[in-house]
């Protein structure tokens, strides 16, 4: 028999990691609710159909498809054959497969207003926290299964929406004790610069190229962006776009030489201006014009955020946009909207990099009974009972064992206290409680166990 192992890109979590992991999902979920927004849950996977086409090339490469089911029946082989063939022509066949396991959250929750659109109060406030998969290469921060946190506002265009996201961001990182950098960028500041090199139609090959640009660097940039046709002036128009530095002011100044003050890079520089005027921010943390900030996906077309941790080397660990016609992909146009997306997994990490997790997060058993046989552990079960419902998180040694072992069982789980009932206790009608990092120990009517005696 094989050794059992994990597929590659995810994980198991013991409870240390769960608990740390609530603490952030918690963490997040109590200011979505704070700012008003309302759950939601969607299925784990999506009709192909809905997923292809939204994330642009390189996204739709990483969508997980899954195989029709019954497709070892013999009637099925020979369609299955030809669909195979076509899978690895790089197409993708309903003879093989019509689903996928979603790819984000936003698609997903895109695709439910559309189908629910006549039902919602708009302006409609969503926050939605679950997994979501991706064909990736999985390396430090990235993995194939991973969770997603976001919240969206839909069927309004008011730039006040941008500032709470903003705010958002700003006050679950400050709670989290987590210095970052919030950048944004606007879409119609790259449509300026896709018009400034030859037209709007350039705009997807520069902003494909651009969202690379941290990864792979200005020449490989440079190099992608010949490769798609771009010419060699336009090239090195994007080039000094890139290698604009300064403030937000400065930036903008520099930006309008470059675009010769396009309407589409006023259009973006005036809705920038707006949000940097809803400063200031907590302390450590920041918002600032990043021109090189692209986010490739296709469906952004105004403000778009990305979220930077300070003093950790990591990626980015959260960003999202505008996207005023998302639902029109599902034949329902007009409702626009703009949503973040917290990257739990590597909020994660970037916590434990730098010890900022609360010791109070792991919560464990805090009072254990020791179990010295069959009527002593029954009036055990009854005093642990009684704490429970006090609210008191309690265990029994489930065997008669020696108390050595249970001694050993309580240390290794790090509890913090032992209640000792035996015979003469039953008795007297009393209980010994020993705090098992001191040793200390005290006798007490069982009357009078209490949750304040474990506070």
């Amino acid at each position: 028999m094989s050794k059992p192992q994990l597929p590659q890109g995810t994980r198991d979590f013991n409870a240390a990691v769960v608990q740390r992991r609530q603490y952030i999902f918690d963490t997040i979920r109590t200011v979505f609710e704070l700012y008003g927004f309302q759950p939601l849950e969607t299925p784990a996977m999506e009709n192909l159909d809905t997923l292809l086409g939204k994330y642009g090339e390189e996204g739709d490469k990483l969508i997980f498809k899954i195989l029709n089911n019954g497709l070892d029946h013999p009637s099925k082989l020979e369609q299955a054959t030809e669909g195979f063939q076509k899978i690895l022509a790089g197409k993708s066949t309903k003879d093989i497969t019509e689903r996928a396991l979603r790819y984000d959250l936003t698609i997903p929750f895109a695709r439910y207003v559309a189908m629910n659109h006549a039902q919602l109060t708009l302006p409609f406030k969503r926050y939605q926290i679950q997994p979501v998969w991706r064909a990736d290469r999985p390396q430090k921060g990235r993995y194939r299964e991973f969770y997603q946190c976001d919240c969206d506002i839909v069927g309004t265009r008011s730039l006040l929406n941008e500032a709470e996201l903003l705010h958002i961001y700003s006050q679950v990182f400050s709670r989290l004790g987590l210095e970052v950098e919030i950048q944004i960028n606007h879409r119609s500041i790259l449509g300026a610069l896709a018009n400034s090199c030859g037209g709007a139609e350039y705009l997807t090959a520069i902003t494909t190229a651009i969202d690379k640009l941290d990864k792979i660097g200005l020449e490989k940039v440079q190099a992608e962006l010949a490769t798609a046709g771009i010419s060699d002036t336009a090239i090195n128009l994007i080039s000094e776009y890139l290698q604009i530095e300064g403030s937000h002011a400065e930036k903008m100044q520099l930006l309008g030489k470059i675009t010769n003050q396009h309407p589409l890079m006023q259009a973006g520089e005036q809705d920038l201006n707006f949000l940097h005027s809803f400063a200031p921010w907590p302390t450590g943390i920041s918002v600032v014009t990043n021109l090189t900030l692209a986010r490739g996906l296709n469906y952004y077309t105004g403000t778009i955020l990305e979220v930077k941790a300070l003093n950790a080397s990591m990626g980015s660990i959260g960003g999202g946009g505008r996207y005023d016609d998302l639902t029109g992909l599902f034949d329902v146009p007009g409702i626009p909207g703009v949503g973040i997306s917290f990257g739990v997994d590597r909020i994660y990490d970037v916590l434990e990099q730098l010890n900022l997790f609360p010791a109070a997060v792991e919560t464990g058993t805090a009072v254990i009974f020791f179990n010295l046989g069959e009527a002593e552990s029954r009036t055990a079960f009854t005093a642990m009972q009684t704490l429970r419902n006090e609210g008191v998180r309690c265990e029994i040694y489930p065997d008669a064992s020696k108390l050595d072992k249970q001694f050993k069982y309580a240390d290794k789980k790090s509890i913090p206290y032992a209640i000792i009932i035996g015979s003469e206790e039953i008795q007297q009608g009393i209980c010994k409680i020993k705090r098992l990092g001191t040793g200390e120990q005290q006798t007490m009517q069982l009357s009078q166990l209490s949750a304040s005696l474990f506070r």
